[in-house]
């Protein structure tokens, strides 16, 4: 069985080719082509123009939002503009817990928002300018989809490989809602969401609208490197 286009690019990318593994079976993808000008395979980003910071703190209106929320947040700043999410630990606790492991790891740091599908998904947490692949820190962890989470808008859930317990570092963001991600059944159990944005939503549409190369008429990956420049925990 072969997940929808869109499904399947969720699974996590294993190689530059973008090696999908769909239902036990692998799908290799080449990235470029027709929203690469010209010439056919794989096409690379461009260097990001700002590859430093401007900031190493929270904005205040960052910092506002987390006081006014009852969970735990954390800031991460890219270089389209900052994100708060509040992570919700009493529904997705191993997925929050191994969250928070990375981040205070400073894994996300210099990393890169390699995937954008438009209106539907952005991903992050696997790679460095480059495209290099970022080795996982930490073992995978069980899967918590079925938590009375929906993947609306601005949620932040985990990707991973078509087994449902193999989620390490990758993460993305609903642009849309998109419950045809949410748990179904044992057979369909869709992947786990563990946070919301609660301030830099703008920020998510900036990615959202980026220029891309594409492969089988989805956008995936930006033409210019998207980058996370770093993520702190803030409470």
């Amino acid at each position: 069985m072969r997940l929808p286009a869109r499904l399947a690019g969720l699974l996590l990318a294993v190689t530059s080719a973008l090696m999908l593994s769909a239902c036990g079976g692998g799908v290799e993808v080449e990235v470029g082509g027709g929203g690469g000008g010209g010439g056919g395979g794989v096409q690379y980003p461009r260097p990001n123009p700002n590859p430093n910071p401007s900031t190493l703190s929270c904005s205040p209106a960052g910092l506002a939002a987390s006081a006014a929320s009852k969970w735990s947040t954390v800031c991460m700043l890219t270089s389209s503009g900052e994100i708060v999410v509040e992570l919700y630990d009493t529904y997705s606790p191993q997925t929050v817990a191994n969250f928070y492991k990375y981040v205070a790891a400073g894994f996300y740091s210099n990393t890169l928002i390699h995937r954008v599908d438009r209106d539907f998904v952005v991903q992050g947490g696997g790679y460095t300018s480059g495209m290099l692949s970022k080795a996982a820190l930490y073992a995978p962890i069980k899967l918590e989809s079925n938590n009375g989470l929906s993947n609306l808008r601005g949620t932040l859930a985990m990707a991973r490989r078509s087994d449902p317990d193999t989620a390490t570092s990758q993460f993305f963001f609903n642009v849309n809602d998109n419950t045809s991600l949410d748990y179904q059944s044992p057979a369909n159990p869709g992947y786990a969401v563990f946070g919301r944005i609660i301030s830099g939503l703008n920020t998510l549409d900036a990615i959202n609208v980026v220029p891309t190369y594409t492969y089988s008429s989805t956008d995936i990956e930006p033409r210019t490197e998207v980058l996370v420049y770093w993520m702190q925990r803030l409470k």
